[in-house]
């Protein structure tokens, strides 16, 4: 499965007294998800728009940094391909579309995605298919440096695989529009992220069924 890999890739760098507790049914390591869209020139607020919604949407859908936080989420960010924008707060149609729906504590400053956030990242969620390939040729360009092994990659994917309606699903730049895109955005990220936190946990308990007694 999509998470299985990400899983493998850690235990080669886990310690045999991790792999034992492991093994007597301790629960599997939590992972860290990481959200990214556009920061290119010609978008160049683009990477405050959807993918603070979605990191937005995730901490709250997984109660992230409350007594509640979902055991299996280690660490929730969001980023841009680009650097154009960095520093600045999500655009206020996002922030105002989560205020509406129950989300009043999450502040984001945008950034650009780093080389060692493949590293740090299990899961890292393109909004769109040019997010994914734009990510995908970043590593491998790293790859060809030797700053990364390439197997970064597997850990790239388009939020829409966890979506429920089509495989390739993608989330719409809202920023041209009026605030009914962030509405419709809004729907999906909390949809991919219900969705994907079913597939964490459904894989969590696969993994710790086939190392139990």
């Amino acid at each position: 499965m999509l998470l299985r890999r990400q899983q493998q890739m850690r235990e080669e760098h886990t310690s045999m007294d991790e792999q034992n507790q492991r093994a007597v049914g301790q629960p599997l390591r939590p992972i860290s998800v990481l959200f990214v869209c556009l920061g290119k020139i010609l978008t160049i607020r683009h990477s405050i728009c959807r993918s603070p919604m979605a990191e937005g949407a995730f901490r709250h859908l997984t109660h992230f940094g409350t007594p509640q936080q979902h055991p299996l989420i280690a660490h929730i960010d969001s980023c841009g391909t680009g650097a154009y924008h960095a520093g600045d707060l999500s655009d206020t149609r996002t922030m105002s579309v989560l205020k509406d729906n129950g989300i009043t504590d999450y502040r984001h400053q945008a950034r650009k995605v780093r080389i060692e956030d493949f590293r740090e990242y299990d899961c890292v969620l393109g909004m769109d298919v040019e997010n994914v390939v734009d990510l995908r040729d970043l590593v491998k360009r790293a790859a060809k440096k030797g700053v990364l092994s390439g197997e970064e990659g597997e850990r790239i994917h388009l939020y829409g695989e966890f979506g429920d309606k089509a495989k390739d699903e993608e989330i719409g730049d809202p920023y041209y529009g009026g605030r009914d895109g962030f509405e419709i955005a809004y729907e999906q990220v909390t949809r991919f992220g219900k969705a994907l936190l079913r597939h964490i946990e459904v894989e969590a308990a696969k993994e710790l069924g086939s190392s139990g007694p």
